[in-house]
């Protein structure tokens, strides 16, 4: 079964930089969501299991960078010039179908970890 452990949250400036990781053990792609609160969980970047097949939401693609480290089991999300609008808690999930930007199609999450971004 897989598991997922996100880290790396905390709270920073507005244009900062964080890097959050997620352990997985398994899974064939694997996406960063966020979530405002009391809205919808929403697609940040994802990563396929040998990095060939890499998506980033139009927000965030030229601040963050997705990665995946097989030989760590581990999946970072390295996030740059941050905004008070990255704010939300980050989850990683795992999908069978790659490349997808739809929560509904991620079968495993994570516990979520918070990122602030405020002066």
């Amino acid at each position: 079964q897989v598991q997922l452990v996100e880290s790396g949250g905390g709270l920073v400036q507005p244009g900062g930089s964080l890097r959050l990781s997620c352990a997985v053990s398994g899974g064939t792609f694997l996406g960063w969501f966020r979530q405002p609160p009391g809205k919808e969980r929403v697609f940040v970047a994802g990563v396929n299991w040998n990095g060939g097949s890499i998506r980033y939401a139009d927000s965030v693609k030229d601040r963050f960078t997705i990665s995946r480290d097989n030989a760590l089991n581990t999946v970072y999300l390295q996030m740059n010039r941050l905004i008070p609008e990255d704010t939300p808690v980050y989850y990683c999930a795992t999908s069978p179908s790659d490349g997808s930007r739809w929560s509904q199609d991620y079968n495993t999450w994570g516990q979520g970890t918070q990122v602030t971004v405020s002066s």
